[in-house]
Protein backbone atom coordinates (compact mmCIF):
# COMPACT_ATOMS: atom_id res chain seq x y z
CA UNK A 1 0.00 0.00 0.00
CA UNK A 2 1.19 3.59 -0.60
CA UNK A 3 2.78 5.54 2.22
CA UNK A 4 1.33 8.84 1.04
CA UNK A 5 -2.06 10.36 0.38
CA UNK A 6 -3.30 13.56 -1.20
CA UNK A 7 -6.28 15.45 0.13
CA UNK A 8 -8.16 18.75 -0.03
CA UNK A 9 -7.64 20.88 3.09
CA UNK A 10 -9.20 24.08 4.43
CA UNK A 11 -6.46 26.70 4.70
CA UNK A 12 -8.41 29.67 6.01
CA UNK A 13 -11.42 31.70 4.83
CA UNK A 14 -11.78 31.46 1.07
CA UNK A 15 -8.84 29.12 0.63
CA UNK A 16 -8.46 25.39 0.03
CA UNK A 17 -5.37 23.50 -1.11
CA UNK A 18 -4.50 20.03 -2.28
CA UNK A 19 -1.97 18.78 0.26
CA UNK A 20 0.16 15.69 0.75
CA UNK A 21 -0.84 13.86 3.90
CA UNK A 22 -0.56 10.48 5.59
CA UNK A 23 -2.04 7.28 4.27
CA UNK A 24 -4.82 6.25 6.69
CA UNK A 25 -4.32 3.60 9.35
CA UNK A 26 -6.69 1.73 11.65
CA UNK A 27 -6.03 4.16 14.49
CA UNK A 28 -7.11 7.79 14.83
CA UNK A 29 -4.23 10.24 15.05
CA UNK A 30 -4.02 13.81 16.21
CA UNK A 31 -4.62 16.51 13.64
CA UNK A 32 -6.67 19.61 12.82
CA UNK A 33 -10.13 19.31 14.35
CA UNK A 34 -9.56 15.90 15.95
CA UNK A 35 -11.16 15.66 19.36
CA UNK A 36 -8.44 14.79 21.90
CA UNK A 37 -10.65 12.02 23.27
CA UNK A 38 -10.57 10.34 19.84
CA UNK A 39 -6.77 10.39 19.47
CA UNK A 40 -5.46 6.83 19.65
CA UNK A 41 -8.86 5.29 19.09
CA UNK A 42 -8.47 1.88 17.46
CA UNK A 43 -10.59 1.08 14.39
CA UNK A 44 -10.33 -2.71 13.82
CA UNK A 45 -13.90 -2.56 12.49
CA UNK A 46 -12.90 -0.19 9.67
CA UNK A 47 -11.90 -0.33 6.03
CA UNK A 48 -9.62 1.84 3.94
CA UNK A 49 -11.09 2.98 0.65
CA UNK A 50 -9.39 4.06 -2.54
CA UNK A 51 -11.71 6.90 -3.40
CA UNK A 52 -13.80 6.47 -6.54
CA UNK A 53 -15.77 9.72 -6.24
CA UNK A 54 -16.03 12.40 -3.58
CA UNK A 55 -18.14 15.51 -3.94
CA UNK A 56 -17.95 19.18 -3.03
CA UNK A 57 -20.93 20.01 -0.82
CA UNK A 58 -22.58 23.26 0.17
CA UNK A 59 -21.91 22.29 3.77
CA UNK A 60 -18.18 22.28 2.97
CA UNK A 61 -18.61 25.72 1.46
CA UNK A 62 -19.89 27.14 4.76
CA UNK A 63 -16.56 26.20 6.35
CA UNK A 64 -14.50 27.45 3.43
CA UNK A 65 -16.24 30.83 3.60
CA UNK A 66 -15.14 31.12 7.21
CA UNK A 67 -18.67 30.82 8.55
CA UNK A 68 -17.84 28.13 11.11
CA UNK A 69 -15.13 27.51 13.70
CA UNK A 70 -13.34 25.00 11.46
CA UNK A 71 -9.57 24.93 12.09
CA UNK A 72 -7.04 25.53 9.34
CA UNK A 73 -5.65 22.29 7.95
CA UNK A 74 -8.91 20.35 8.30
CA UNK A 75 -9.17 17.76 5.51
CA UNK A 76 -12.55 18.27 3.88
CA UNK A 77 -15.14 15.96 2.39
CA UNK A 78 -18.03 13.86 3.66
CA UNK A 79 -19.52 12.56 0.38
CA UNK A 80 -17.54 9.38 -0.24
CA UNK A 81 -17.75 6.47 -2.67
CA UNK A 82 -14.79 4.12 -2.85
CA UNK A 83 -13.22 0.72 -3.47
CA UNK A 84 -12.17 -1.30 -0.43
CA UNK A 85 -8.40 -1.87 -0.47
CA UNK A 86 -7.81 -2.86 3.18
CA UNK A 87 -10.05 -4.18 5.93
CA UNK A 88 -9.61 -4.41 9.67
CA UNK A 89 -9.65 -7.76 11.48
CA UNK A 90 -13.17 -7.21 12.83
CA UNK A 91 -14.77 -6.64 9.42
CA UNK A 92 -16.83 -9.69 8.37
CA UNK A 93 -19.10 -8.87 5.46
CA UNK A 94 -17.43 -6.09 3.45
CA UNK A 95 -14.68 -7.43 1.20
CA UNK A 96 -11.59 -6.11 -0.53
CA UNK A 97 -12.57 -5.05 -4.02
CA UNK A 98 -16.13 -4.02 -3.10
CA UNK A 99 -17.27 -0.61 -4.30
CA UNK A 100 -19.29 1.07 -1.58
CA UNK A 101 -21.23 4.20 -0.77
CA UNK A 102 -20.52 5.72 2.62
CA UNK A 103 -23.17 7.73 4.52
CA UNK A 104 -21.82 11.16 5.42
CA UNK A 105 -22.92 10.64 9.02
CA UNK A 106 -20.65 8.26 10.90
CA UNK A 107 -22.52 5.87 13.16
CA UNK A 108 -21.62 2.88 15.29
CA UNK A 109 -24.69 0.64 14.84
CA UNK A 110 -24.53 -0.20 18.54
CA UNK A 111 -25.99 2.74 20.50
CA UNK A 112 -29.65 3.38 21.26
CA UNK A 113 -30.04 6.01 18.55
CA UNK A 114 -28.47 3.83 15.87
CA UNK A 115 -30.71 0.93 16.84
CA UNK A 116 -33.71 3.25 16.46
CA UNK A 117 -32.53 4.31 12.98
CA UNK A 118 -31.36 7.76 14.11
CA UNK A 119 -27.90 7.41 12.61
CA UNK A 120 -27.41 11.17 12.31
CA UNK A 121 -27.15 11.40 16.10
CA UNK A 122 -25.01 8.38 16.98
CA UNK A 123 -23.87 8.57 20.59
CA UNK A 124 -20.49 6.86 20.26
CA UNK A 125 -18.50 8.55 17.49
CA UNK A 126 -18.20 12.17 18.65
CA UNK A 127 -17.08 12.82 22.24
CA UNK A 128 -18.61 16.32 22.22
CA UNK A 129 -22.21 15.55 21.30
CA UNK A 130 -24.34 13.05 19.36
CA UNK A 131 -23.71 13.04 15.62
CA UNK A 132 -20.59 12.96 13.50
CA UNK A 133 -19.37 13.31 9.93
CA UNK A 134 -16.16 13.03 7.95
CA UNK A 135 -14.08 16.17 7.50
CA UNK A 136 -16.41 18.50 9.33
CA UNK A 137 -16.07 21.03 12.13
CA UNK A 138 -16.96 19.85 15.66
CA UNK A 139 -17.79 16.35 14.43
CA UNK A 140 -15.13 14.40 16.29
CA UNK A 141 -12.29 14.90 13.84
CA UNK A 142 -12.76 11.92 11.52
CA UNK A 143 -10.58 12.70 8.51
CA UNK A 144 -12.40 13.89 5.41
CA UNK A 145 -12.83 11.99 2.18
CA UNK A 146 -11.80 14.53 -0.46
CA UNK A 147 -8.66 12.47 -0.76
CA UNK A 148 -7.11 9.55 -2.60
CA UNK A 149 -7.66 7.24 0.41
CA UNK A 150 -9.94 7.42 3.45
CA UNK A 151 -10.69 5.39 6.57
CA UNK A 152 -14.30 4.33 7.19
CA UNK A 153 -15.11 2.98 10.69
CA UNK A 154 -17.75 0.37 11.56
CA UNK A 155 -17.58 -0.77 7.95
CA UNK A 156 -20.05 -3.65 8.12
CA UNK A 157 -22.62 -1.15 9.38
CA UNK A 158 -21.73 1.97 7.41
CA UNK A 159 -20.81 0.68 3.95
CA UNK A 160 -23.52 0.17 1.33
CA UNK A 161 -22.02 -2.37 -1.08
CA UNK A 162 -23.03 -2.00 -4.72
CA UNK A 163 -24.21 -5.39 -6.01
CA UNK A 164 -22.41 -5.26 -9.37
CA UNK A 165 -19.15 -3.35 -9.88
CA UNK A 166 -19.50 -2.89 -13.64
CA UNK A 167 -23.06 -1.62 -13.31
CA UNK A 168 -21.98 0.67 -10.48
CA UNK A 169 -19.24 2.26 -12.57
CA UNK A 170 -21.69 2.86 -15.41
CA UNK A 171 -23.90 4.83 -13.03
CA UNK A 172 -21.23 6.19 -10.71
CA UNK A 173 -22.20 9.86 -11.15
CA UNK A 174 -25.68 8.96 -9.91
CA UNK A 175 -24.53 6.58 -7.18
CA UNK A 176 -22.05 9.06 -5.71
CA UNK A 177 -25.04 11.20 -4.68
CA UNK A 178 -26.15 8.46 -2.24
CA UNK A 179 -23.58 9.52 0.36
CA UNK A 180 -25.41 12.75 1.13
CA UNK A 181 -27.46 14.98 -1.14
CA UNK A 182 -29.90 12.45 -2.59
CA UNK A 183 -30.91 10.97 0.80
CA UNK A 184 -30.78 14.45 2.34
CA UNK A 185 -33.10 15.86 -0.31
CA UNK A 186 -35.34 12.82 -0.03
CA UNK A 187 -35.43 13.26 3.75
CA UNK A 188 -36.50 16.88 3.31
CA UNK A 189 -39.30 15.96 0.93
CA UNK A 190 -40.39 12.94 2.98
CA UNK A 191 -40.44 14.65 6.38
CA UNK A 192 -42.29 17.57 4.81
CA UNK A 193 -45.07 15.07 4.07
CA UNK A 194 -44.76 14.76 0.29
CA UNK A 195 -47.09 12.16 -1.15
CA UNK A 196 -49.00 11.49 -4.37
CA UNK A 197 -50.62 14.73 -5.51
CA UNK A 198 -48.76 17.06 -3.13
CA UNK A 199 -47.80 20.61 -4.04
CA UNK A 200 -44.24 21.24 -2.86
CA UNK A 201 -42.19 24.40 -2.52
CA UNK A 202 -38.42 23.94 -2.22
CA UNK A 203 -36.44 26.97 -1.06
CA UNK A 204 -33.02 26.83 -2.69
CA UNK A 205 -31.89 25.54 -6.09
CA UNK A 206 -28.44 24.38 -5.09
CA UNK A 207 -27.63 20.66 -5.31
CA UNK A 208 -29.58 19.74 -2.16
CA UNK A 209 -32.59 21.75 -3.32
CA UNK A 210 -32.49 20.08 -6.73
CA UNK A 211 -32.14 16.66 -5.07
CA UNK A 212 -35.16 17.55 -2.93
CA UNK A 213 -37.14 18.46 -6.03
CA UNK A 214 -36.23 15.16 -7.75
CA UNK A 215 -37.19 13.32 -4.57
CA UNK A 216 -40.56 15.06 -4.39
CA UNK A 217 -41.23 13.97 -7.96
CA UNK A 218 -40.20 10.42 -7.07
CA UNK A 219 -42.64 10.51 -4.14
CA UNK A 220 -45.49 11.48 -6.46
CA UNK A 221 -45.82 15.24 -6.04
CA UNK A 222 -48.20 16.88 -8.49
CA UNK A 223 -46.23 20.12 -8.71
CA UNK A 224 -42.73 20.96 -7.46
CA UNK A 225 -41.79 24.64 -7.29
CA UNK A 226 -38.21 25.72 -6.62
CA UNK A 227 -37.31 29.23 -5.45
CA UNK A 228 -33.89 30.89 -5.66
CA UNK A 229 -32.05 34.09 -6.59
CA UNK A 230 -29.72 32.44 -9.13
CA UNK A 231 -31.06 32.34 -12.72
CA UNK A 232 -28.76 29.48 -13.82
CA UNK A 233 -29.79 27.28 -10.90
CA UNK A 234 -33.47 28.01 -11.57
CA UNK A 235 -32.91 27.02 -15.20
CA UNK A 236 -31.39 23.75 -13.98
CA UNK A 237 -34.54 23.11 -11.90
CA UNK A 238 -36.73 23.71 -14.95
CA UNK A 239 -34.64 21.22 -16.94
CA UNK A 240 -36.35 18.28 -15.19
CA UNK A 241 -39.87 19.61 -14.94
CA UNK A 242 -39.97 21.94 -11.94
CA UNK A 243 -41.78 25.24 -11.80
CA UNK A 244 -39.57 28.06 -10.53
CA UNK A 245 -39.84 31.43 -8.84
CA UNK A 246 -37.28 34.20 -8.45
CA UNK A 247 -37.58 35.18 -4.78
CA UNK A 248 -36.19 38.65 -5.53
CA UNK A 249 -39.06 39.38 -7.92
CA UNK A 250 -41.85 39.77 -5.38
CA UNK A 251 -43.75 38.02 -2.57
CA UNK A 252 -43.55 34.25 -2.72
CA UNK A 253 -47.27 33.97 -1.97
CA UNK A 254 -48.13 35.99 -5.08
CA UNK A 255 -45.87 33.91 -7.30
CA UNK A 256 -47.27 30.66 -5.90
CA UNK A 257 -50.77 31.96 -6.56
CA UNK A 258 -49.89 32.59 -10.20
CA UNK A 259 -48.68 28.99 -10.58
CA UNK A 260 -51.16 27.09 -8.41
CA UNK A 261 -54.19 29.35 -8.14
CA UNK A 262 -53.68 29.49 -4.36
CA UNK A 263 -50.91 31.25 -2.37
CA UNK A 264 -49.85 28.17 -0.42
CA UNK A 265 -48.45 24.66 -0.75
CA UNK A 266 -48.87 21.36 1.05
CA UNK A 267 -45.16 20.93 1.74
CA UNK A 268 -42.32 23.37 2.38
CA UNK A 269 -38.62 22.43 2.35
CA UNK A 270 -35.68 24.58 3.45
CA UNK A 271 -32.66 23.61 1.34
CA UNK A 272 -30.81 26.87 2.06
CA UNK A 273 -29.86 26.98 5.74
CA UNK A 274 -28.22 29.63 7.87
CA UNK A 275 -26.65 31.74 5.11
CA UNK A 276 -30.07 32.67 3.72
CA UNK A 277 -30.61 36.04 2.05
CA UNK A 278 -33.70 38.19 2.17
CA UNK A 279 -36.48 38.07 -0.39
CA UNK A 280 -37.98 40.84 -2.49
CA UNK A 281 -36.50 44.24 -1.57
CA UNK A 282 -34.15 42.57 0.95
CA UNK A 283 -32.69 40.17 -1.62
CA UNK A 284 -29.13 41.49 -1.28
CA UNK A 285 -29.01 41.25 2.51
CA UNK A 286 -28.23 38.26 4.68
CA UNK A 287 -31.31 37.37 6.71
CA UNK A 288 -30.75 33.95 8.29
CA UNK A 289 -34.39 33.41 9.35
CA UNK A 290 -35.93 34.47 6.04
CA UNK A 291 -36.41 31.03 4.52
CA UNK A 292 -37.87 29.45 7.65
CA UNK A 293 -40.29 32.34 8.15
CA UNK A 294 -41.34 32.38 4.50
CA UNK A 295 -41.97 28.63 4.58
CA UNK A 296 -44.22 29.01 7.63
CA UNK A 297 -46.14 31.67 5.74
CA UNK A 298 -46.69 29.66 2.55
CA UNK A 299 -47.20 26.14 3.93
CA UNK A 300 -50.86 25.29 4.46
CA UNK A 301 -52.28 24.90 7.95
CA UNK A 302 -51.64 21.39 9.20
CA UNK A 303 -48.73 20.96 6.79
CA UNK A 304 -45.10 20.25 7.52
CA UNK A 305 -41.64 21.66 6.92
CA UNK A 306 -38.63 19.55 6.03
CA UNK A 307 -35.43 21.36 6.98
CA UNK A 308 -32.36 19.67 5.46
CA UNK A 309 -30.67 23.08 5.16
CA UNK A 310 -27.80 23.40 7.63
CA UNK A 311 -28.02 25.50 10.81
CA UNK A 312 -25.07 25.80 13.19
CA UNK A 313 -24.42 26.67 16.81
CA UNK A 314 -21.38 28.80 15.96
CA UNK A 315 -21.22 31.27 13.05
CA UNK A 316 -18.51 33.93 13.49
CA UNK A 317 -19.57 35.69 10.28
CA UNK A 318 -23.25 36.07 11.18
CA UNK A 319 -24.90 39.51 10.77
CA UNK A 320 -26.08 39.70 14.41
CA UNK A 321 -24.75 38.62 17.80
CA UNK A 322 -27.73 36.31 18.25
CA UNK A 323 -27.16 34.61 14.90
CA UNK A 324 -23.52 33.98 15.80
CA UNK A 325 -24.73 31.36 18.29
CA UNK A 326 -27.56 30.07 16.08
CA UNK A 327 -30.35 32.11 17.67
CA UNK A 328 -32.76 33.32 14.97
CA UNK A 329 -35.91 35.47 15.04
CA UNK A 330 -38.48 32.89 14.00
CA UNK A 331 -42.21 33.49 13.64
CA UNK A 332 -42.89 30.49 15.84
CA UNK A 333 -46.27 31.90 16.78
CA UNK A 334 -47.34 31.65 13.14
CA UNK A 335 -46.07 28.08 12.92
CA UNK A 336 -47.89 27.20 16.13
CA UNK A 337 -51.13 28.82 14.98
CA UNK A 338 -51.02 26.82 11.74
CA UNK A 339 -50.16 23.54 13.54
CA UNK A 340 -47.10 23.07 11.39
CA UNK A 341 -44.67 20.21 11.96
CA UNK A 342 -40.90 20.66 11.68
CA UNK A 343 -38.12 18.14 11.08
CA UNK A 344 -34.51 19.29 11.49
CA UNK A 345 -31.07 17.77 11.86
CA UNK A 346 -28.76 15.53 9.86
CA UNK A 347 -30.47 13.18 7.46
CA UNK A 348 -30.21 9.57 8.67
CA UNK A 349 -28.75 8.45 5.35
CA UNK A 350 -29.04 4.73 6.01
CA UNK A 351 -32.82 5.06 6.27
CA UNK A 352 -32.96 5.80 2.53
CA UNK A 353 -29.74 4.98 0.68
CA UNK A 354 -30.46 1.34 -0.22
CA UNK A 355 -33.88 2.13 -1.67
CA UNK A 356 -32.53 5.12 -3.59
CA UNK A 357 -29.67 2.96 -4.88
CA UNK A 358 -32.23 0.54 -6.30
CA UNK A 359 -34.16 3.42 -7.89
CA UNK A 360 -30.94 4.49 -9.63
CA UNK A 361 -29.90 1.00 -10.70
CA UNK A 362 -33.37 0.30 -12.15
CA UNK A 363 -33.55 3.62 -14.02
CA UNK A 364 -36.33 5.18 -11.97
CA UNK A 365 -34.42 8.42 -11.39
CA UNK A 366 -31.54 10.38 -12.93
CA UNK A 367 -30.16 12.35 -10.02
CA UNK A 368 -26.78 13.15 -11.64
CA UNK A 369 -28.47 14.83 -14.59
CA UNK A 370 -30.81 16.77 -12.32
CA UNK A 371 -27.98 18.28 -10.26
CA UNK A 372 -25.66 18.66 -13.29
CA UNK A 373 -22.93 16.39 -11.88
CA UNK A 374 -19.55 17.53 -13.19
CA UNK A 375 -16.46 15.36 -12.58
CA UNK A 376 -13.11 17.13 -12.09
CA UNK A 377 -9.63 15.93 -11.03
CA UNK A 378 -8.54 16.35 -7.42
CA UNK A 379 -6.10 19.07 -8.48
CA UNK A 380 -9.00 21.23 -9.68
CA UNK A 381 -10.75 21.17 -6.30
CA UNK A 382 -9.74 24.76 -5.39
CA UNK A 383 -11.22 26.04 -8.66
CA UNK A 384 -14.31 23.89 -8.11
CA UNK A 385 -14.82 25.48 -4.71
CA UNK A 386 -14.45 28.96 -6.22
CA UNK A 387 -16.89 28.27 -9.03
CA UNK A 388 -19.40 26.69 -6.68
CA UNK A 389 -19.13 29.68 -4.35
CA UNK A 390 -19.92 31.95 -7.30
CA UNK A 391 -23.19 30.08 -7.84
CA UNK A 392 -22.28 27.58 -10.57
CA UNK A 393 -25.30 25.43 -11.37
CA UNK A 394 -23.24 22.26 -10.98
CA UNK A 395 -22.47 19.51 -8.50
CA UNK A 396 -18.71 19.04 -8.58
CA UNK A 397 -17.55 15.42 -8.28
CA UNK A 398 -13.86 14.95 -7.50
CA UNK A 399 -12.12 12.08 -9.28
CA UNK A 400 -8.91 11.52 -7.26
CA UNK A 401 -7.87 8.16 -8.71
CA UNK A 402 -9.12 8.31 -12.29
CA UNK A 403 -12.01 5.87 -11.89
CA UNK A 404 -14.40 8.24 -13.68
CA UNK A 405 -13.15 8.08 -17.23
CA UNK A 406 -15.36 10.94 -18.46
CA UNK A 407 -13.31 13.34 -16.34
Amino acid sequence: MPDKNRAVAFKGPGKVEVIETEYPTFELKDGPGVNPANVGRKVPHGVILRTVATNICGSDQHMVRGRTTAPEGLVLGHEITGEVVEKGPDVEFVNIGDIVSVPFNISCGRCRNCKEGKTGICENVNPDRPGSAYGYVDMGGWVGGQAEYVLVPYADWNCLVFPDKDQAMEKILDLTMLSDIFPTGFHGAKTGGTQVGSTVYVAGAGPVGLATAVSAQLLGAAVVIVGDLNPQRLEQARSFGCETIDVSAGPIEDQLDQILGVPEVDVGVDAVGFEAHGHGSEAGQEKPATVLNSLMAVTRAGGALGIPGLYVTGDPGAPTEEAKVGSLSLRLGLGWAKSLSFTTGQCPVMRYNRGLMNAILHDKVQIAKAVNATPIPLEQAPQGYRDFDQGAARKYVLNPNGYIKAA
